[in-house]
Parts: C-alpha cells; sequence; structure tokens
C-alpha cells in the first residue's frame, strides 16, 4: 500500500493493477474505485468487462456517494483508425456528504498519479456533465 502525505490516503495495490490490466490488457471497460474510510485507502470497488456499455459504467456509479473512475473509450477517427482514450473520472454528485467530497477532492491528485497513462480528466458533479456525447467529443 502507497500511502499519501497530503490527505493520510493510501492507494491499495489491486488498484494500480486493475488499472494496468485495463490500459495494457484491455481486461477491463472500466474499474471503478472508492475511499475505504475504515482502511484510509483507496480500493477496487468494481470493474466492468470488456463488452459492458458507457452505460452500464455509468450505472455503475451511485446516484448519492463520490467515485473516482477510470474508463476505457474505443472509437473511430475520421481517418478509419481505432483508438482507445483512457479518460480519470471523478464522480462527486450534488446530493452525495460534505465529508465525502472533501475526502474525494483532496485525495484524487494522488491518487491519480498512481495510475499513469490518463488521457483526459473529467470532474463530474451531474449524470450530464460526464455524458457519452462529453467523453466523445474529448477523445477526438
Amino acid at each position: 500500500m502507497q500511502s499519501s502525505a497530503s490527505s493520510g490516503m493510501g492507494v491499495a495495490e489491486h488498484c494500480t493493477d486493475a488499472f494496468l490490466e485495463l490500459q495494457r490488457k484491455k481486461v477491463h471497460r472500466y474499474v471503478v474505485f472508492k475511499i475505504d474510510e475504515k482502511k484510509k485507502e483507496v480500493v477496487v470497488e468494481k470493474t466492468g468487462s470488456p463488452a459492458e456499455s458507457y452505460d452500464d459504467f455509468t450505472a455503475s456509479l451511485p446516484e448519492n456517494d463520490c467515485r473516482y473512475a477510470v474508463y476505457d473509450f474505443d472509437f473511430v477517427t475520421s481517418e478509419n483508425c481505432q483508438k482507445s482514450k483512457i479518460f480519470f473520472i471523478a464522480w462527486s454528485p450534488a446530493t452525495s456528504r460534505i465529508r465525502a467530497k472533501m475526502l474525494y477532492a483532496t485525495s484524487k491528485d494522488r491518487f491519480r498519479r498512481t495510475l499513469d497513462g490518463i488521457h483526459y480528466e473529467i470532474q463530474a458533479t451531474d449524470p450530464s456533465e460526464m455524458d457519452l456525447e462529453v467523453i466523445r467529443e474529448r477523445a477526438h
């Protein structure tokens, strides 16, 4: 476990393992991470298989609680090339607890730095801010 001096939040080793499986082996379409407040570390909450859609991914995020997530977005360029971009999404819904929002906000940069190879970052407080169209526009 790596520890974060700024927030005292650690990162469980399986977080980086799951990210590398998504990035290099394409085993996962997405990985959802949560902060385990008792253990004071970021842990993997859920992974999505490559067959899962963006809707499956957004449905896996809680309506009233914060999460971090990475999503591997596949698309075809105007030159007809198959491409993939990895998005880091900081999900912080307006309805979540103030303490959770603060905890996720103060730990985000440190956690994101442990995931090497993120192309884009999106901060969303509402599902519309991470709509598939938003992802598409950022990726192109």
